[in-house]
């Protein structure tokens, strides 16, 4: 009884030390990390934005004077859709079935190139509340502790602690609603990309089946 009675005067020493500010400074610290890969996946998705007239022309050469030629075309573009079209392209010789592979693998390669680092957006979005409730409750408990001894002046000094207290739910929120509205918005940007990457890949498996079915 009387060692579960020091663990828990210890862990209460521990929280009265350590009090709420340390909890502000982890969200802090963690929104900037958050702004940095913010703006790291936005230089990213716009570097590899779609090149809609390449990739059409490219499907245009392929039409008329083959695969070959098509992948000509598509060499040196950045994004999903050319990636994956141009490892179709390079694989026609093998026939649509080994196509169709190639373009499945393709498109997770990429797809995880594309989801590069949202994870720690999701996780930040889902779990910053609890970091600053966390952070509220400590100060609470200081402020609370500090009320049982103190005089009517202290007490004003400790419900001004708790309004302190209270802060750090209030940034755990404000970080985490830019996270996780950054994290949707990316996320339906690299579903909608991978979706047109399989329909141009698709495009090229229809003219290499049209092409067997002709030469058969």
């Amino acid at each position: 009884m009387t060692d579960t009675s020091t663990i828990d005067a210890q862990i209460l020493d521990l929280m009265l030390r350590a009090g709420s500010r340390w909890v502000l400074w982890l969200l802090i610290g963690l929104s900037l990390a958050a702004i940095a890969v913010i703006g790291e996946r936005l230089w990213f998705y716009i570097q590899e934005r779609k090149p809609g007239e390449q990739l059409a022309r490219a499907l245009g050469v392929l039409r008329e004077k083959g695969p070959a030629e098509a992948a000509r075309v598509l060499r040196g573009a950045r994004s999903i859709e050319c990636a994956v079209v141009l490892a179709c392209l390079e694989r026609a010789g093998d026939g649509p079935g080994a196509v169709d592979e190639q373009r499945a693998a393709t498109v997770e390669v990429e797809r995880q190139r594309y989801e590069k680092r949202l994870a720690f957006l999701g996780t930040l979005g889902n779990n910053a509340p609890f970091i600053g409730l966390f952070g509220t409750v400590m100060g609470i408990i200081r402020s609370f502790h500090d009320l049982a001894g103190s005089t009517l002046q202290g007490t004003e000094a400790v419900m001004s602690g708790i309004a302190e207290a209270l802060v750090a739910t209030g940034v755990g929120l404000l970080v985490a609603l830019p996270a996780v509205a950054t994290y949707n918005a990316f996320m339906r940007h690299v579903e909608t990309a991978a979706a047109s990457a399989e329909a141009h890949a698709h495009e090229v498996l229809a003219y290499l089946k049209a092409q067997r079915g002709g030469d058969a």
